[in-house]
């Protein structure tokens, strides 16, 4: 099953509208006889990319805030590949290439979406 997913994975491009079908985690709360802990959960996005030093994670961007001069803020959902038992590709190249380099780099910024000044301090030794 793990190299099933992993070789649907690698079939996605950044771009590609998709579903991702996975187990999330157990909240410790049961609806009945409490034998029942996997919780199936579809989510729908565009691929933006597979990432993650120690547990890899399908990212999906769910929504994209386009402000002006090329400031983008993005809403997405991390999916360990480990609790993926599903992916289905909806639609290839969805977003341009360019449009998908926006959303990963709002990504890796982690947060800060406007421009980093930085001060520099005049020394006069004199």
């Amino acid at each position: 099953m793990k190299r099933k997913i992993e070789d649907e994975i690698r079939k996605l491009s950044p771009g590609d509208l998709c579903c991702i079908d996975w187990y999330d985690a157990s909240i410790g709360k049961s609806l009945g006889s409490g034998m029942a802990v996997d919780v199936p959960v579809k989510s729908w996005g565009v691929f933006v990319g597979a990432m993650g030093q120690r547990s890899r994670h399908i990212i999906l961007a769910q929504n994209n805030f386009s402000y002006s001069d090329g400031i983008y803020d993005i809403d997405y959902t991390a999916v360990p590949v480990a609790w993926t038992f599903g992916v289905t590709i909806i639609l290839k190249n969805y977003l341009a290439s360019d449009d998908v380099k926006h959303l990963l780099n709002s990504f890796l910024m982690g947060g800060r979406r406007t421009e980093r000044k930085v001060q520099q301090r005049a020394c006069n030794h004199g």
